[in-house]
């Protein structure tokens, strides 16, 4: 740290205190802003504080703070920091807790549920200098953050871009159609579809090993559904994989044999009539109604009713080819504009790290 720069806790340079309102509170039409332990601001007939402030989640997994001036309202699992001393700039203060963002978390408490105390603010060591060194940092990273913050929305929504240009191609060769198409249910151009079921406890490995090599798949996208290993295959034709609860809807092509868990459909197509990744690309196209409500769930029964337009196989192989060819254009797009985001998140850490070290 540089000459000049004095470190004190937080508790000494600001009032710190806890909310009084609950969820219950938050209301559509309210005047105030109500904050709480979500991302999300919401509204409230009443407010508790009238100034300007910092307001940090109590509980959750991000404390990430807020600058806020007026009046609001607050949850009593979120905390707020206002009335605060002469000897610091507020945006200072609000760039050193982004810049300190691990500390938080590494002092949370709680084995389920992380939540922070009073004392987990008020003991926060806070490096500052004199008030016009700490205008000019503010400058700084306000210009710089301002640029990175619309190369992100920029990046972002390229990103979407990508993805929404790919959705649109998937679904506009499933509308058109062309001579030779017929509306086909699932059960008339597949040999099984059926649920998986529980994972054998007496004969699985989280991880891969000499007696344990068949995957076990079940829903969600994470490592593409990949649970465990086991050495009994129940599925051992090539087929798709659907996400039956929670992910709901997303599909894999499955060519290797592989034992499928609970929360998961299997559609076998027949072979002659259905190409498997023509099947695959035409679950994509469909527009999955689910049952549940907290829960969303597919069932055996909702798969076997979709009905899909199938041409003759040679069409199937030619869209097949131009599917793939443009979700691997989309795919290199995609990993592009994310490398740039995570270039830009490290580019923020790293003016942060200058700025709170005195190098910038």
């Amino acid at each position: 740290m540089k000459a000049g720069w004095q470190t004190i806790p937080m508790g000494q340079i600001c009032s710190i205190k806890s909310g009084k309102s609950d969820t219950k509170d938050a209301v559509e039409d309210g005047a105030y802003a109500f904050f709480d332990r979500s991302r999300t601001i919401k509204k409230s007939s009443r407010y508790l504080f009238d100034c300007e402030a910092m307001i940090i989640p109590g509980e959750g997994t991000e404390f990430l703070p807020r600058h806020f001036t007026g009046k609001f309202d607050l949850h009593q699992r979120a905390y707020a920091l206002f009335d605060f001393s002469n000897q610091i700039d507020v945006k200072f203060l609000y760039y050193f807790l982004h810049y300190k963002s691990d500390y938080f978390p590494q002092v949370a408490v709680g084995a389920t549920v992380k939540s922070l105390r009073l004392r987990h603010f008020e003991q926060l060591p806070v490096s500052f200098t004199s008030i016009p060194e700490q205008q000019r940092i503010v400058g700084i990273l306000d210009e710089a953050f301002d640029g990175i913050t619309t190369a992100k929305a920029n990046a972002e929504q390229n990103l979407q871009n990508a993805r929404a240009l790919f959705e649109s191609h998937l679904q506009s060769v499933f509308a058109q159609r062309g001579e030779g198409w017929v509306d086909k249910p699932l059960t008339a151009v597949c040999e099984a579809i059926f649920a998986g079921g529980d994972v054998p406890k007496d004969n699985y490995s989280k991880t891969e090993t000499d007696k344990y090599r068949i995957p076990i798949f079940t829903n969600g996208e994470k490592n593409k559904g990949l649970y465990g290993f086991t050495n009994t295959a129940r599925v051992t034709a090539p087929s798709i994989t659907i996400s039956a609860r929670g992910t709901i809807g997303y599909s894999e092509i499955r060519r290797e044999s592989y034992y499928p868990a609970i929360r998961l459909i299997v559609v076998i197509p027949k072979k002659g009539i259905l190409d498997l990744s023509f099947l695959y690309y035409a679950i994509e196209s469909i527009d999955i109604v689910h049952s549940g409500t907290s829960i969303p769930q597919l069932t055996v029964p909702m798969v076997s009713g979709f009905s899909i337009p199938v041409p003759p196989v040679e069409i199937q192989q030619m869209i097949v080819d131009q599917l793939d060819a443009l979700r691997e254009e989309t795919q290199r797009l995609e990993s592009l504009y994310q490398r740039k985001l995570a270039v830009l998140d490290e580019l923020k850490k790293s003016l942060l790290h200058q700025a709170f070290s005195g190098a910038l």
